[in-house]
């Protein structure tokens, strides 16, 4: 009887080498797609901008329009979509994995409306304050801000889950459904004393775009997600044993509510920085794991990844659609999210109903 010293391949990696792939292939294919056409000359010929003062002003001399619109403006778009997407749908998988509900989504719980809703009493109520403070700080004050109103939202949604309505998944989505509402209604308000070029960022924040991306962005949201991601997946053990009930993973050594409170602060990370950069743009993290979980399983140590790619993948398509469909206009991103998102959720529920009979 012959024996082979030949490795078997992991499951899990062939298909998280095929996902990676399709993620790069469609990429590449967003990088190419647009109301510019680009060719490989454009790729080869990289060229930089060119800066010189005529007069004593900083005068901005284009060498190659192409190569511009593909390095400058194509491509920063492109990776942030790709960043934001694994933030949703990192976010909905830890969302998922705290409340212990496949239902649970950070748009549909009120998360990222918190985070909005937090941007917009800012760019209203605050003007003066944003307007007074230097480009740099004004950068980082809408991500700190949407972060803040992102996890405040989530540990009143945690605390009173648990008082209100405990272990009832109906009880649950109903109370993000007030949240939501609540959220929507401050906007509203935000939206009806704002100015006209307050009402104009307004309108970015409600319906969601990535028209004002950059490198800085990418830099700054890599950066975020990479700690974010590893963070993640230290907790992997710790969400596994807490989807078993509260009272078994303290048995098995688990400090449940230090837990909740670090998953709070990752979720609310992951769903202010999507705000701060491209405002609300829902479903991508409750389709992305769900994705995910059919493809291998519950366990958060593959989940979590999983979900990252399906996410980028997701908000990948969304944002090419998006900026292909109606050439030369645009149109927001949260439109083609909640194409997708709005029959998913009613398929998901109506499995759910077969389940339970």
């Amino acid at each position: 009887m012959r024996t082979t010293n030949s490795r078997v391949v992991h499951p899990k990696i062939v298909h998280l080498t095929i996902s990676f792939a399709v993620v790069l292939v469609s990429l590449l294919f967003a990088l190419q797609t647009g109301a510019v056409s680009v060719d490989w000359n454009d790729w080869l010929n990289l060229r930089t901008i060119a800066f010189s003062f005529v007069g004593g002003d900083l005068a901005h001399v284009l060498i190659d329009g192409d190569s511009y619109v593909l390095w400058y403006l194509r491509m920063p778009r492109v990776l942030l979509a790709v960043l934001i997407g694994a933030c949703l749908g990192l976010s909905g998988a830890l969302v998922q994995g705290l409340f212990r509900n496949p239902l649970s989504d950070p748009s549909l719980l009120g998360v990222t409306t918190g985070a909005a809703c937090a941007a917009a009493i800012t760019i209203v109520v605050f003007s003066e304050l944003t307007t007074s403070v230097s480009a740099n700080v004004r950068f980082w004050l809408l991500p700190i801000v949407s972060f803040s109103g992102a996890f405040l939202t989530c540990m009143f949604l945690n605390v009173s889950s648990r008082w209100l309505t405990p272990g009832s998944i109906a009880g649950l989505l109903l109370l993000g459904i007030a949240l939501n509402a609540l959220g929507v209604a401050i906007i509203g308000l935000c939206t009806y004393l704002a100015t006209d070029e307050q009402l104009r960022s307004l309108s970015f924040w409600t319906l969601g775009s990535l028209a004002g991306a950059s490198w800085t962005m990418v830099l700054v949201a890599g950066f975020l997600l990479t700690g974010a991601f590893l963070w993640a997946r230290s907790l992997a053990y710790r969400l596994n044993a807490l989807s078993l009930g509260d009272v078994t993973a303290s048995h098995l050594g688990v400090v449940v509510t230090r837990l909740r409170w670090t998953v709070s602060v990752l979720v609310a990370l992951l769903a202010g920085l999507a705000v701060a950069f491209c405002g609300v743009i829902g479903f991508v993290g409750l389709i992305a794991p769900h994705l995910a979980r059919s493809l291998v399983g519950s366990d958060q140590r593959a989940l979590l990844p999983f979900s990252l790619l399906f996410g980028s993948l997701l908000m990948l398509a969304a944002d090419t659609m998006a900026r292909t469909v109606a050439i030369p206009a645009e149109i927001p991103v949260g439109i083609f999210t909640a194409l997708l998102g709005g029959p998913f959720l009613m398929l998901l529920l109506r499995t759910k109903r077969h389940q339970v009979g």
